[in-house]
């Protein structure tokens, strides 16, 4: 099967991080690139967004390493900064990962000042999103902007659920009388 990176490509609707419905679903999007992309590259950008991305242990792609790296360096500091402030140990809670950034510290550390979980979540994304218009920078008609797009249309469908979640249950889950 060719490849016709540039026609699924120019057929996808922007993206932006605002809140919004996605104009299209992760569903529809993995249905566009079946048609258009091989095989190998469809199932690639389907183990990226998936639940289970992190048991990719030494993705051949180097965009997906450098999202995997960010993300998984930025979870481990957030470990880290909840388990200090619990005056617990982090280390049942740590994935083997990157070493120490001091960037990512700050970031976990900013998040855990915002003013609720929800917000604290929002600030969360949206520097994965600024990291992933970072790593897609030079991408334009080729997998790495695939793989990239795929995952800022998980980070809109994730604020979709949250959005439509029944906040007055998970409340009474995590605050019970």
């Amino acid at each position: 099967m060719p490849s016709y990176y540039i026609y699924l490509i120019s057929s996808l609707p922007m993206l932006h991080f605002t809140g919004n419905h996605p104009v299209i679903s992760v569903d529809n999007f993995l249905e566009r690139c079946t048609e258009l992309i091989p095989g190998k590259d469809f199932n690639l950008i389907r183990q990226a967004i998936s639940t289970d991305a992190y048991a990719l242990d030494s993705p051949k792609n180097n965009i997906l390493w450098k999202w995997r790296e960010f993300d998984l360096g930025l979870r481990n500091e957030l470990a880290r900064a909840r388990a200090a402030r619990k005056k617990i140990n982090p280390e049942k809670f740590l994935r083997q990962g990157p070493s120490f950034d001091i960037n990512i510290t700050h970031i976990a550390q900013a998040s855990l000042r915002q003013g609720s979980i929800l917000e604290a979540e929002k600030y969360l994304d949206l520097v994965r999103w600024e990291f992933l218009d970072e790593l897609a920078a030079g991408h334009y008609f080729d997998l790495d902007f695939l793989l990239v797009y795929a995952l800022k249309l998980a980070i809109l469908e994730r604020w979709t659920r949250i959005g439509t979640a029944d906040k007055a249950a998970m409340a009474e889950k995590v605050l019970p009388h």
